[in-house]
């Protein structure tokens, strides 16, 4: 409540209020005095030699005594004038105070009293306690607790802008801005402070002596806390210690430091990265991802991170992430790594180079939307993954394909609008280590153009449905090796053509029933580079020769196609029942598509094949353009007609929730597809295999299943080759299964019925940088760790479940479980084989509260024996965390352990150790 000015308050006013009427009082008797003294001192003139009368004493004339005397030539003079700085009175500002029991004011001591929930607020300055005593005259306000039977209550609490204290009491100088706090505990940023005596030297400096800080949650009995004689506290800014031990539990450690200093802004900061230490049995031991971290600008950061081995390997790694708001962000990383395997003079010592660069950049969409730029880019050495053993690799090093894309596109509005994009992809097989290149793809686009349409209402009818496109396609291709990549020599084989393409369609209804949509497509495809072909009698050889220049051909083809949608239902239910099936609605799309495209010979020349004694024993067919980058025109009339078949199954059941009306939905199956095709100009084999594929999920679509399958109708002779003889009338089936597959994945955990997230956060920066490094998502092939810079998540598990667990019994044990089957048969020659067939797996189980395990693994099948596997151990210690990662065999076996504090303030206080075991002798 706001305070009234009464005439006892305490103002600059009341102050000076005795000595304002002390100074009317002398004016007035100054000016008394000042009349009558020059009414006496005046002689007047004699008239006429009178005798003047006699004077007598006036009684109740004012004798000035000698301590008004000198008042009377006293000057007031305004200090103001001469001091710059006007002194100020004690309060500068409304002053909001209460309490609950009683508010005293006391005139002859000068000060406020306020007992019980006590709360005063000045300015900036809010202070709780259970009495609060305010000494005006001396400009100090003092706060403490209440003592009772039971003890101490309500302690003080100090908050002066974004600070908060917590002390026993606390002495406050509203002039000086200083206090002298006790026992006081404070937190900044997880950072929790306790100091008997504490020295509030501003708004901004805080000293203390013997103090202790930790970032336990508890801070009556905390698992852990830090013991240091003075300390200098910059509240958002910076923490200085002087010599610190630990204590764990109370207990003293070994563990001290003569000084320490920890940044407490809430801005990045630059600082140290420290390593990770681990032994390797090749390269002996090691420190991993040290380095120091770069607060370049709230726009970019730069992290420096190096990795050094005993045996004289070494690696460096850069990242940096850059962002501008509402415009776009991304992030940029290099690894290089020069590692040594055993020692120099060994005969089995070796030495390889890698290197792997990263780049991800994505636009805001709001930011232009008539131009977008994004980056893709994995690449470097194929065996990158594969040999580095750096601990953030682990989860990446089962990748066979690195993939990179940057590309920019731009809209250009109008009518027709025209869309032009630019793009470099890269892909790199790093099994093979074949790269393919393309630097860059040009392609340009106008929109569709009616020419028939009207210009109001609705396209009707065959004529004003037809449209057209204007399409252009070009690229700059080249085919390397990782061993070339980089080197003038990658470009002697790049290829380069462009091709365009009209494609005009239109559509109608026929019947009602029926959508019929009819096609034509001519396109031009240009090339730089031909090929001549001839045979030399000599060599007794095909000869090849290039030939460079511009070139071109055209093509085209026509088609139509024509479908329908049909509907069936089946109802289960009969009147007066209730089961659980309500009915099944079955939906099917037929379609059957016509296409023809002409020969184009004109494309083919011939070459004879001579032999020795001088006759033509061949004449071989080729086009000049089979080499170029889009490939030769066909030379093969085709006229064919394709059926493919749509189907969609699903359910209406009785809706679990009994008080629901409507029955529930549910997919039997999302889509079965049959497809083929009768090709009439071919000689033989005009049927096409029958091709089909579905998919569907169940399990309260928990679990996704695909699969597919090829049937051909034709029979093989005895050398298994495919004939012009069905398959039936070989004395076979119908049809010949030559390939399936199914691939199933499965995704459960016990939030998966509550509909809650299960994925933590660091699950989530796991999948994240394994899909930056080109791996998978989720984390079958284990997970990727960094250990040297942990960030595992500190909720509290038991919060979410404290109201469905009771005090003796936890009946909820949080898990997860991912599976991923596969398998593929192949029977296209009578190979009657499964070439692949393989269960991965990965899952995590919390045993306790505090206590979780996992799993990643794999078993194949058709080799008889388990896949990468990882196992995971992690043990929550409340502020500290723990982990335990154990690849049990492979050529890449190895452990990490992990033990270090959660907060981030503190995240260098760790132990980590990486070991790889001993090398076996003998296979």
């Amino acid at each position: 409540m706001a305070i009234q000015k009464p005439s006892h308050t305490f103002t600059k006013i009341h102050l000076k209020a005795l000595r304002t009427n002390s100074l009317h009082i002398l004016f007035a008797l100054s000016f008394t005095v000042f009349i009558n003294t020059f009414s006496f001192a005046q002689e007047l003139p004699k008239k006429n030699g009178s005798i003047p009368a006699e004077q007598v004493k006036d009684s109740t004339t004012i004798v000035i005594d000698s301590i008004a005397k000198p008042l009377v030539n006293i000057k007031e003079v305004d200090s103001t004038k001469k001091d710059s700085t006007k002194k100020e009175g004690f309060l500068t500002d409304v002053v909001k105070y209460k309490a609950s029991d009683y508010v005293s004011l006391s005139q002859k001591k000068k000060k406020i009293y306020l007992y019980n929930e006590a709360e005063v607020l000045y300015k900036d300055m809010e202070i709780k306690a259970g009495i609060i005593v305010i000494d005006y005259s001396k400009n100090l306000v003092y706060a403490g607790r209440i003592k009772d039977s039971t003890g101490y209550s309500q302690r003080p609490i100090f908050k002066q802008g974004e600070n908060v204290i917590e002390p026993d009491s606390i002495v406050f100088n509203t002039e000086t801005k200083k206090a002298l706090v006790f026992n006081s505990r404070t937190e900044q940023q997880g950072f929790k402070v306790y100091s008997p005596i504490t020295k509030k030297e501003n708004d901004s400096v805080y000293f203390m002596k013997n103090g202790k800080f930790t970032t336990a949650e508890s801070e009556e009995d905390p698992e852990y806390q830090f013991v240091t004689t003075k300390m200098k506290l910059v509240p958002d800014k910076k923490v200085i210690v002087g010599p610190t031990y630990m204590e764990i539990y109370g207990v003293p450690t070994p563990i001290a430091l003569p000084f320490a200093f920890f940044p407490m802004t809430k801005k990045q900061t630059s600082g140290i990265i420290f390593p990770s230490f681990g032994e390797d049995n090749n390269r002996g031991y090691n420190l991993q991802n040290g380095g120091y971290y770069f607060a370049i600008s709230d726009y970019l950061d730069l992290a420096v991170l190096g990795d050094y081995y005993t045996n004289g390997s070494y690696g460096l790694r850069l990242e940096s992430n850059y962002a501008l708001r509402y415009k776009y962000r991304g992030n940029v990383s290099f690894r290089y790594e020069n590692l040594l395997n055993e020692e120099r003079g060994f005969p089995d010592f070796s030495q390889s180079t890698i290197y792997n660069i990263r780049w991800s950049h994505s636009q805001d969409t709001k930011s232009n939307p008539n131009s977008r730029f994004s980056a893709s880019v994995n690449l470097g050495s194929s065996s990158y993954f594969q040999e580095s053993i750096n601990q953030l690799n682990q989860s990446n090093f089962l990748n066979n394909t690195l993939a990179s894309s940057v590309s920019y596109s731009k809209t250009f509005a109008g009518e027709p609008q025209v869309n032009l994009s630019l793009t470099a992809t890269h892909r790199q097989n790093t099994n093979t280590g074949d790269i393919d290149l393309t630097l860059p793809t040009l392609q340009m686009s106008m929109g569709r153009v009616y020419p028939f349409a009207p210009k109001t209402g609705t396209k009707k009818g065959v004529i004003q449905n037809i449209n057209f496109q204007l399409n252009t396609r070009g690229e700059y291709s080249i085919s390397t090796t990782d061993s070339l990549f980089g080197k003038s020599e990658m470009f002697d084989d790049a290829q380069t053509g462009m091709k365009h393409s009209i494609p005009i369609t239109t559509n109608f209804k026929v019947f009602d029933h029926f959508s019929v949509s009819a096609n034509a497509n001519l396109e031009e495809t240009w090339t730089l580079k031909t090929i001549k072909k001839y045979y030399d009698q000599t060599l007794e050889e095909v000869v090849t020769l290039d030939q460079n220049g511009f070139d071109r051909y055209l093509t085209y083809n026509v088609g139509a196609s024509i479908g329908t949608t049909v509907y069936g239902m089946y109802n289960f239910e009969e009147k007066g029942e209730d089961k659980k099936i309500k009915a099944i609605r079955h939906v099917m799309r037929p379609s059957i598509s016509y296409s023809i495209s002409p020969s184009f010979d004109q494309y083919y020349e011939t070459y004879d094949v001579i032999d020795a004694d001088g006759t033509t024993s061949d004449q071989v067919e080729y086009s000049r353009f089979q080499n170029s980058l889009y490939g030769s025109p066909g030379n093969n009339f085709s006229s064919s007609v394709g059926f493919t078949l749509g189907n969609n199954i699903e359910a209406k059941i009785r809706a679990k929730d009994s008080t629901k009306t409507e029955p529930e939905k549910i997919f039997i199956l999302n889509n079965l597809n049959f497809s083929t095709a009768y090709n009439i100009a071919a000689d033989s084999l005009r049927w096409s295999p029958v091709r089909v594929s579905g998919g569907t999920q169940i399990l309260n679509k928990k679990m996704s299943i695909n699969f597919g399958m090829t049937l051909n109708p034709y029979a093989l002779d005895s050398n298994n080759s495919v004939i012009n003889t069905f398959n039936i009338n070989n004395g076979g089936s119908l049809f010949r299964l030559t390939s399936a597959n199914i691939n199933m994945s499965y995704t459960l955990s016990n939030d998966s019925f509550s509909g809650k997230d299960s994925e933590s956060d660091s699950d989530k920066a796991s999948s994240k940088e394994s899909g930056r490094s080109g791996g998978r998502t989720d984390d079958l092939f284990g997970k990727s760790q960094d250990f040297a810079d942990q960030r595992l998540s500190d909720n509290d598990k038991n919060k979410d479940d404290k109201n469905d667990n009771n005090e003796f019994y936890n009946y909820k044990i949080p898990w997860s479980l991912r599976l991923a089957y596969s398998a593929n048969y192949t029977n296209t020659r009578r190979d009657n084989t499964i070439s692949s067939h393989s269960l991965m797996f990965s899952g995590d189980v919390d045993l306790s509260p505090r206590w979780s395990v996992g799993a990643s693994s794999g078993y194949d099948f058709l080799n008889q024996g388990f896949t990468y596997t990882q196992l995971r151990f992690e043990r929550d210690l409340l502020s500290w965390k723990m982990n335990f990662s154990w690849i049990p065999f492979s050529d890449r076996s190895s452990w990490n352990f992990f033990i270090g504090i959660k907060s981030s303030l503190l995240k260098d206080l760790k132990y980590d150790k990486q070991k790889r075991p001993d090398q076996q002798v003998g296979n």
